[in-house]
């Protein structure tokens, strides 16, 4: 069961990972990947094709539709954060519910 003090220290734990993803994901190194590093030294960089999700609202580490570069990022930094916690939450919640039956 939890208690008072294990709240608080899964409300930090959110707000420090929320604050991590909204204001320093923006300075997430611009270098490519290693697959794309590979691709360009090998050569076949240029064959690359964009895949099905290219055009999606979250495609790029960003949010389609908004302007400021900034912004965007964090906020699909942001929308990151949440969708992993709620799809945790909702796993853990699933499986602790399982193991007291």
């Amino acid at each position: 069961m939890s208690t008072k003090k294990d709240f608080k220290f899964y409300l930090i734990f959110l707000a420090a990972a929320l604050v991590l993803a909204a204001v320093f994901s923006f300075y997430a190194s611009s270098s490519p990947d290693g697959l794309e590093k590979v691709a360009g030294e090998i050569g076949f960089l240029d064959s690359a094709k964009d895949h099905a999700n290219s055009d999606s609202a979250l495609a790029d580490y960003g949010v389609a539709g908004i302007e400021n570069e900034r912004f965007s990022v964090g906020l699909a930094g942001t929308i990151g954060v949440v969708t992993t916690g709620v799809v945790a939450v909702v796993l853990f919640m699933a499986l602790g519910r399982k193991k007291q039956k």
